[in-house]
């Protein structure tokens, strides 16, 4: 590699928040333009202010949990109309002084590249940018990721970068790089053909643990509480064989044995997407293990898809049931009902699956949303054998949802995001107890 391409650093911010939890958590299309960038020669860094193996953090076992674990926290004081949450407010990832030394400790960058998650994250988002500013002046930084997208506005009075540049990976993003290098920067592939692209730069990461995979971009449904349309207005899905192939490239290169799908709908058009990566991993003979934090889709689960997500190593799984009760959600999403479900969880328990690597997400918190239909789908998923996961409803811009949701928080949500967190839940009555939430975390405990 030359030593006269421009270098760019690239950084995942903290997380200011009442709680957070690495649950395979990485900045995929940070990662992804990273392999791009990388493709094209230029030189690299990367800062991770979530990094749980940072050389002066407690010792952890990275392997433990399969790559899962908390973060390290800071306390802070809670943002401005916050105060009365009872719950302390922290700041995840390293520690300022730490992101000191190993900004000091680099070569001065020629561009910044940030990401940004949760949209009322945006504070660690902030502070990452003041950090970085302090160390670096002079150099411009550009903001994007979720936050950027959904509060374009918010992100560029608010953030502190030189530009926030909203959207997917595209022509736009390599226009406004190549303005602030000076160097022409074009990617010599077809930026919408997901199987062109360079492998994302897992291995800029200190701990290479476990890999994302995504075998899809974007989501066929359009649910109300949901920004995916927004976000990826086009559903996508790769050729399996590339995906096989960069799953095997990954294990035989670098060792790595779980995999966890970033995918929002892995399972739709199963006949000629995921049963062929589930088919090619099987021949294959590695011995991997799958995880699916985003949930797979209920309804295209049957004997067959359950027999070969068992085969092919799926040892973590999610379902995105959301709720067992269709009343008023039937106009929130329609994919899947209480009879699908129980076909779904059948096959999946004669397939080997159990409660301890078995869940099936239900929302709360939902605008206007009674006790009573929570409190049956925790019954309805229980009395399946698959264990109940609360999926707290976070107020998106955006979603079909969100008019309605700001018209029943207690918060002002269009202010200022951090009043959608949904530690808080923003939607509830004045008259929300905690004591009402543990009441419900307790029905979920599956029996011994």
């Amino acid at each position: 590699m030359t030593t006269d391409r421009p270098h760019i650093l690239l950084v995942n911010p903290w997380i200011d928040d009442f709680a957070a939890y690495d649950v395979w958590a990485q900045p995929l299309g940070l990662f992804m333009l990273a392999g791009m960038l990388r493709d094209q020669g230029f030189r690299l860094s990367y800062i991770d202010c979530l990094d749980r193996f940072h050389p002066r953090a407690p010792r952890s076992d990275p392997y433990a949990r399969h790559g899962r674990g908390p973060y390290l926290k800071t306390a802070l004081n809670a943002p401005p109309g916050l105060e009365d949450i009872p719950r302390r407010y922290s700041r995840y990832g390293i520690r300022e002084a730490w992101l000191y030394e190993d900004l000091t400790a680099l070569a001065p960058p020629d561009l910044i590249l940030v990401t940004s998650m949760m949209t009322y994250w945006y504070p660690g988002v902030k502070a990452t940018i003041a950090a970085l500013r302090r160390i670096f002046p002079h150099t411009p930084i550009l903001l994007g990721g979720i936050y950027a997208t959904l509060c374009q506005d918010h992100a560029e009075r608010t953030a502190g970068a030189d530009q926030v540049v909203p959207g997917p990976i595209d022509a736009h993003l390599a226009d406004r790089i190549s303005q602030y290098l000076g160097v022409g920067y074009r990617p010599d592939f077809d930026l919408k053909d997901l199987d062109a692209a360079p492998y994302p730069a897992w291995d800029l990461r200190r701990r290479l643990t476990y890999v994302p995979i995504l075998t899809s971009l974007g989501c066929p449904f359009n649910c109300a509480y949901c920004a995916s349309r927004f976000l990826q207005p086009r559903y996508r899905q790769r050729r399996p064989e590339i995906v096989v192939e960069e799953i095997l490239f990954w294990h035989r290169s670098a060792g790595v044995r779980d995999f966890v799908l970033y995918d929002d709908a892995f399972l739709i058009g199963a006949e000629t997407h995921a049963l062929p990566i589930l088919e090619g991993i099987i021949r294959s003979g590695a011995r991997l293990r799958f995880h699916t934090p985003n949930a797979l889709h209920i309804r295209t689960i049957d004997p067959t898809t359950a027999r070969l997500l068992a085969r092919a190593g799926f040892h973590t799984i999610r379902l995105g049931l959301e709720t067992a009760v269709r009343r008023k959600q039937d106009g929130y999403d329609r994919k899947v009902n209480l009879d699908e479900f129980v076909a779904a969880a059948g096959c999946l328990r004669k397939a080997g699956f159990t409660p301890q690597n078995t869940g099936a997400y239900l929302l709360i918190g939902l605008p206007g949303q009674p006790l009573e239909p929570v409190v049956a789908s925790i019954e309805a998923v229980k009395a399946q054998g698959i264990r109940p996961i609360l999926a707290y409803y976070t107020p998106i811009p955006h979603s079909r949802l969100w008019g309605e949701a700001v018209a029943h928080s207690r918060y002002d949500l269009e202010a200022d995001p951090v009043f959608s967190n949904n530690a808080i839940f923003p939607c509830q009555p004045e008259s929300f107890s905690w004591e009402w939430l543990s009441r419900l975390k307790e029905m979920t405990r599956m029996a011994a």
